[in-house]
């Protein structure tokens, strides 16, 4: 095995780890807006948040990557790097996906809750920050992994649109150069094992920890 390869493939790895935690971040934070704004008193922020969700889920994945990346181009704009462009595309992704589980979350604790704090007095603010967010946290961690690796097996898409070098690209392009695709694509897989999998033994132990799956 040529040790040049094995060194593209780990940097490849770390393209993908770099990639899913722009994602993760970005993501994250917009998809808890979306949650907040599922369950905003206003009525147009609302359903401008469920708009939100049901539209980028309707789109593939493959679609965002191509509208992120060439999108610019075509308004007159520089392109952007294929980083910039496939953190985008995930972000918007991982955005609906997580503001969708999160609203649920939100909603799963108890209403007679939402209720006392209410009657203590507590503004919208102190009800959502003290009551409410802290339990849906225990509801929402074992999910929120479980989809982190649903994020980093995703970011292989990014390879087939704006040629960002992650693992499953840096893999094809040795396997273009060595013709051994179950040596170079095993070998990929593998490293994607050794992350997603220990990502989903925390998912599951969560879920027995916390109680979650039997509530």
């Amino acid at each position: 095995m040529n040790t040049t390869f094995l060194l593209s493939l780990l940097y490849g790895l770390w393209g993908t780890i770099v990639l899913s935690l722009l994602t993760f971040a970005f993501g994250g934070l917009v998809g808890f807006v979306v949650a907040l704004g599922r369950i905003a008193p206003f009525k147009s922020v609302e359903l401008a948040a469920r708009l939100y969700t049901q539209v980028v889920q309707g789109i593939p994945l493959l679609v965002l990557m191509g509208l992120a990346y060439f999108g610019p181009i075509l308004l007159g704009y520089p392109a952007v790097p294929p980083l910039v462009a496939a953190t985008i595309a995930m972000t918007v992704f991982a955005s609906s996906y997580l503001g969708e589980i999160w609203y649920g979350c939100l909603i799963s604790v108890a209403k007679p809750q939402w209720e006392a704090a209410e009657c203590l007095g507590l503004t919208r603010w102190q009800r959502m920050t003290r009551v409410v967010l802290p339990q849906a946290l225990r509801i929402a961690t074992p999910p929120t992994v479980g989809f982190m690796v649903i994020i980093i097996k995703n970011t292989s898409v990014s390879s087939l649109v704006v040629g960002y070098a992650e693992l499953s690209y840096n893999a094809k392009v040795i396997n273009n150069a060595t013709f051994q695709p179950f040596l170079y694509f095993g070998l990929a897989g593998l490293l994607y094992f050794a992350v997603c999998y220990p990502l989903s033994l925390q998912s599951r132990r969560l879920e027995r920890k916390l109680n979650v799956a039997h509530r």
